[in-house]
């Protein structure tokens, strides 16, 4: 039986590991194999390029990124397996992890960090110019030179497309936030601030169809849903607002969520809804979703763990 399993790869599941690990909890990761359609490392894996982790003045690669995070989890005494957990059993104690390939893992406590995976909309070209010119963080990616003083369009019509069309318009000649309805979904004061915005312009009735361009995006076809015409539209960015689906599914409507399916935690905490359970990253987090947050939250999640396992030692 182990102490601690960890349950994601990402920067708040690496963190979990190093903490728990140097506080001798001996503790055992799956990182995952292509769960939720992502390699072991998770969302930072598919980013080519990171400006705003400290410690990185030059930038650093997502993959390089996930790699040293790693290294470290392991000369620390954490555990990795590179496979994907399909269920849990909090029914009773210990806990059990079910993998993909059948085993069945005993532990004292959880840390649950399998993040959420952003939603794309697989149209043609999507994949070749992912992270060259399509990506879904504005946050992340809008200042990168990639983007700077192009014109860039942004999907979708609730208050993170805004946030996300607010923060490009700081960078970019032009912002064209696309909608396929003639209403946002936003905020009042959401539409009101990207209305007042003279960089931003509203694109109604429209969905992108296709991306092209030679070895970075340089535009979109884009159809009017009321008419299926189709037009090209020159753009350098494209960022998808869309939402995200944190990855929870395997367990099984046992710990509480809210009303979009991310995990509920205790203000302040990482204690979930089942006692000796903790969530951390971007799996609990639908408001941050930045690398240097979900590692802060993999301390908590390690911390509140120890604590837990020092005041339950029969547990």
């Amino acid at each position: 039986m182990d102490n601690v399993i960890i349950i994601g790869s990402g920067p708040a599941g690496h963190t979990a590991a190093i903490y728990t690990a140097r506080a001798n909890l001996k503790p055992l990761m799956f990182e995952g194999m292509m769960a939720g359609g992502i390699a072991p490392g998770g969302q930072l894996t598919t980013t080519t390029e990171i400006e705003n982790f400290p410690g990185f003045p030059e930038g650093v690669s997502g993959p390089v990124l996930m790699e040293r995070m790693r290294e470290q989890s392991v000369k620390h005494g954490a555990r990795i397996e590179t496979e994907t957990v399909v269920r849990v059993d909090l029914s009773r104690r210990p806990f059990r992890v079910i993998t993909e390939s059948g085993s069945e893992i005993e532990a004292r406590a959880l840390i649950v960090a399998s993040g959420a995976t952003a939603r794309r909309m697989a149209i043609p070209g999507e994949d070749k110019y992912w992270q060259r010119g399509i990506s879904a963080c504005a946050v992340c990616d809008g200042a990168l030179p990639l983007f700077r003083g192009k014109v860039l369009v942004v999907v979708g019509g609730g208050d993170s497309a805004i946030e996300e069309a607010c923060h490009l318009a700081k960078y970019a000649s032009r912002v064209i936030l696309m909608h396929r309805r003639d209403s946002l979904r936003a905020s009042q004061a959401m539409q009101d601030r990207v209305k007042a915005n003279p960089v931003i312009t509203i694109m109604w009735h429209t969905v992108p169809v296709e991306a092209y361009g030679e070895k970075f995006l340089t535009g979109l076809k884009v159809k009017d849903v009321r008419t299926d015409a189709v037009s090209e539209l020159p753009c350098g960015g494209l960022f998808y607002a869309i939402g995200h689906t944190p990855n929870t599914a395997f367990l099984g409507g046992q710990i509480e969520l809210d009303e979009a399916g991310y995990i509920k935690v205790i203000p302040g905490t990482t204690h979930t809804s089942a006692t000796g359970v903790f969530a951390c990253g971007d799996v609990q987090d639908k408001k941050y979703r930045q690398a240097i947050v979900a590692a802060g939250s993999g301390g908590m999640a390690a911390l509140d763990a120890e604590r837990f396992l020092n005041d339950h030692p029969d547990i």
